[in-house]
């Protein structure tokens, strides 16, 4: 098959591509980095460089594709982050009606079947009510939750203060996901047949956070490693002096209070991915040394 994805050389990007290419599909990989084209032509992808907001570009790169693969490229410069990702869902929306495409694996998020609350779960609503109103294609939804690579950012917390810690106690439920699962399903739904549109969810493991807390104090030689519950207010004073602009930063607490809440985490079934909290926490373990 002939498969366009979005998302550049990603985390989720970059095996889930290698993974497609050795299974025979011919790869093309949008990016708006110029840089990229080489190492997206390394591994054997067809590099499609350009504006990600664009519908001229990205109907010439959608045309043809058998599958595509769509997901919100992060933007946090952006003075509206939900106008931002609606924008790119309308544009998602006319590049496919003009290219003719007729299946779509959306990468979207726990919680996107709601409109309010959420913080920058808000952007993958928007997206995916753009794509739904697409008449005659069959949309495949893959909801991930929290994602565990978003943990590193935590790294100078635990060098600095001791602890792990957000705007949610050490007994909230935490709903997670390695990006490499993510890739595995996001390939797998490439790959089997498009009937129906469907939303489906992607989870590695459902734990505490206390327990995420204990699992990377272990892996890091830090057993006593601990989970701090802030308030909101210090929580946004906390992302803010991290260097996190103030429109963003209020979108985190926002989703921090709706893990808090529990409103992200929807039924997913018994199936999980294969790289669970221990297996990230070494990875997680490797990555502490380094830096």
């Amino acid at each position: 098959m002939k498969i366009t994805l979005t998302g550049s050389l990603g985390n989720i990007g970059k095996p889930l591509a290698i993974a497609l290419i050795t299974a025979g599909h011919e790869v093309t990989i949008i990016s708006s980095n110029e840089d990229r084209k080489a190492a997206i032509k390394n591994i054997g992808a067809i590099p499609a460089i350009g504006d990600i907001q664009d519908v001229e570009f990205l109907t010439t790169a959608f045309k043809g594709a058998d599958v595509l693969y769509t997901m919100i490229p992060p933007n946090f410069s952006v003075p509206d982050y939900r106008a931002y990702s609606a924008g790119i869902g309308q544009v998602y929306a006319q590049a496919i009606q003009a290219a003719g495409v007729a299946n779509i694996v959306n990468l979207s998020s726990m919680g996107a079947h709601l409109s309010e609350g959420t913080g920058l779960t808000l952007g993958a609503y928007e997206v995916a009510k753009a794509l739904n109103k697409i008449p005659g294609v069959i949309i495949k939804h893959l909801a991930a939750p929290y994602i565990f690579t978003n943990l590193y950012g935590n790294i100078s917390m635990i060098r600095h203060m001791g602890f792990l810690g957000a705007n949610y106690d050490a007994n909230t439920r935490l709903v997670m996901v390695h990006p490499l699962d993510i890739a595995d399903a996001v390939a797998a739904a490439i790959q089997t047949p498009f009937v129906e549109n469907e939303t489906n969810y992607v989870v590695s493991d459902d734990r505490t956070t206390g327990e995420v807390a204990a699992a990377i104090g272990k892996a890091i030689g830090q057993p006593e490693l601990s989970w701090m519950a802030f308030t909101d207010e210090q929580a946004l004073a906390g992302i803010m002096q991290s260097g996190v602009r103030e429109e963003i930063a209020k979108l985190l607490v926002e989703v921090g209070i709706a893990v808090r809440k529990g409103v992200l985490w929807m039924p997913y079934g018994k199936k999980k991915g294969t790289r669970n909290l221990e297996i990230f926490a070494e990875e997680f373990a490797t990555r502490y040394q380094q830096n």
